[in-house]
């Protein structure tokens, strides 16, 4: 088991910024269209994580022209060029799958003010 995790922590990212549940962020993706490679910009808010280590992940969710949209990103993927914190969210749930259900200024996370970026 040492070995594994010897061979995780080396491709574990250590530049990551500390991400939370509520967070407004811009995950940059790298997408590969035939032989060119360009970086997509996913922006929303974190409504979940799970996994620890090489295998943490998270959940984002934006509206897109009025329809839900949701992506889990394995945060230490070499196709995950980098994540942006936009401004941080104050929530009391380790889970905001509630959000779902929710449409327009309902489905706002409030901002966490005293917290740094």
């Amino acid at each position: 088991m040492d070995i594994i995790r010897e061979l995780e922590k080396e491709n574990m990212k250590k530049d990551l910024p500390d991400l939370k549940v509520g967070d407004y962020v811009k995950v940059a993706v790298k997408v590969k269209e035939g032989a060119r490679e360009r970086l997509q910009i996913f922006e929303g808010f974190i409504i979940g994580m799970h996994g620890s280590g090489i295998r943490r992940a998270i959940v984002v969710r934006r509206l897109s022209f009025g329809i839900g949209v949701e992506r889990v990103f394995p945060i230490h993927s070499p196709k995950v060029d980098n994540i942006e914190i936009v401004r941080r969210g104050k929530v009391r749930r380790a889970k905001l799958y509630y959000l779902r259900d929710r449409v327009g200024k309902a489905a706002r996370v409030k901002e966490d003010i005293g917290a740094k970026k």
